[in-house]
């Protein structure tokens, strides 16, 4: 079974905007550490965003301002607002999921459970 399947993305001009969905299987996926990661061409996979149990929210500074993460835990569902898109913000864009550690990842990419990705691209 697939546990995280992410949704949403597709191609905008410069200064739209997008959201984005993960939906996991179980709710024990979206509880406790989850988050938002990127990788575009040519460039390794990198933290967005992250949002803890405790509902802490991390922001890549490349994304502050403009980016919104969000937890409904009764759809088992995580979102990511994203607003005034740059070209550079065009990649592939994966929800992760921890929840054996008793320290959320944050930004890093130490996660258990990933999905499959959803493409994001931007025009000027």
């Amino acid at each position: 079974q697939v546990q995280l399947v992410e949704s949403g993305g597709g191609s905008v001009q410069a200064g739209g905007s997008l959201r984005l969905s993960c939906t996991a299987s179980e709710y024990r996926y979206i509880r406790y550490c989850v988050g938002w990661f990127r990788q575009a061409p040519g460039k390794e996979r990198e933290g967005v965003v992250s949002i803890d149990s405790a509902g802490a929210r991390t922001y890549a500074d490349s994304v502050k301002g403009r980016f919104t993460i969000s937890r409904e835990n009764a759809k088992n569902s995580l979102y990511l607002e994203m607003n005034s898109l740059k070209p550079e913000d065009t990649a592939t864009y994966y929800c992760a999921a921890e929840f054996r550690s008793w320290t959320c990842p944050g930004l890093m990419k130490r996660y258990a459970y990933w999905g499959q990705g959803t493409q994001v691209t931007v025009s000027s």
